[in-house]
C-alpha cells in the first residue's frame, strides 16, 4: 500500500536495472497514473519509460491494455504488503488488524496516493473497463480474506464485519491519500472496535 517507487521501484530505477522495455512502461505507468491519474498521455508515458510509440503499441494493443497491466503489476505487490502471508501466525482478529496497521504505515509516507484500485474504479467510471476488472477483483479478494479471517474470529456475521472493515479501509485510504486527514491510528482503532464488538462473547 505504500507508494509505487517503495513497492516496484520508479521508473527511473527500473530503468538502471536495464529492465525490459515492457517493465519500464509499466512501471512508469504506474507511477504516472497513481500520481496524475490514468488520463496521463502515452507521449509522456513513452518519455517517463524511454520507450518509443512504436515499441509501446507492439507491446499492448491499447492504452487501456496498458493502464490495466500496470495495475495487474501493482495490485500484486500491494497485495503482498497488506495481507499477511497465508502461514503467518497470528489470532484472526491480529490478522486482519496487520490490513489496518499496514495501510497505516502506507499512509505516513508524503507520496502516498490512497489505494490504487479505488482510484482507478473512480477515475474509469466504467466497471467494464479492463483496469476495472483488474481492480474489482484484488479488492473481491482482500473482502474474502477479512471474511475467513472474521468467521475465524467467530463473528456472528463475518459478511458483514468485512464489508464494514472494507468500508473502513476504503474511506481511511482515501481521506489519506487525498490529504484531507491523517489517520495516526483512526483507521486502526475503527477496524479494532468493529472486530471486538462483531466478535464480542464469542
Amino acid at each position: 500500500m505504500t507508494t509505487v517507487k517503495a513497492v516496484s521501484g520508479s521508473a527511473s530505477e527500473v530503468a538502471s536495472a536495464k529492465a525490459s522495455p515492457r517493465e519500464r512502461l509499466l512501471d512508469a505507468a504506474a507511477e504516472l497514473f497513481e500520481r496524475e491519474g490514468v488520463g496521463v498521455g502515452t507521449d509522456a508515458l513513452c518519455r517517463a519509460a524511454g520507450v518509443s510509440k512504436r515499441s509501446m503499441y507492439q507491446l499492448f494493443d491499447s492504452k487501456d491494455a496498458i493502464i490495466a497491466a500496470a495495475l495487474e503489476r501493482r495490485a500484486r505487490a500491494v497485495s503482498a504488503f497488506l495481507l499477511p502471508p497465508p502461514d503467518a501466525p497470528g489470532s484472526p482478529r491480529e490478522r486482519m488488524l496487520y490490513v489496518f496497521r499496514r495501510l497505516e504505515e502506507a499512509a505516513q509516507d508524503p507520496g502516498y496516493c490512497g489505494c490504487p484500485h479505488v482510484s482507478t474504479l473512480v477515475e474509469l467510471k466504467d466497471l467494464g473497463h479492463p483496469a476495472s476488472v483488474v481492480a474489482l477483483r484484488y479488492k473481491a479478494e482482500t473482502l474474502a480474506f477479512l471474511r475467513a479471517e472474521a468467521e475465524r474470529a467467530g463473528a456472528a456475521d463475518p459478511e458483514l464485519l468485512a464489508r464494514r472493515l472494507a468500508l473502513v479501509f476504503d474511506g481511511a485510504a482515501t481521506r489519506a491519500g487525498t490529504g484531507v486527514d491523517r489517520l495516526d491510528g483512526l483507521a486502526l482503532s475503527t477496524a479494532a472496535a468493529l472486530i471486538d464488538a462483531a466478535c464480542a462473547g464469542r
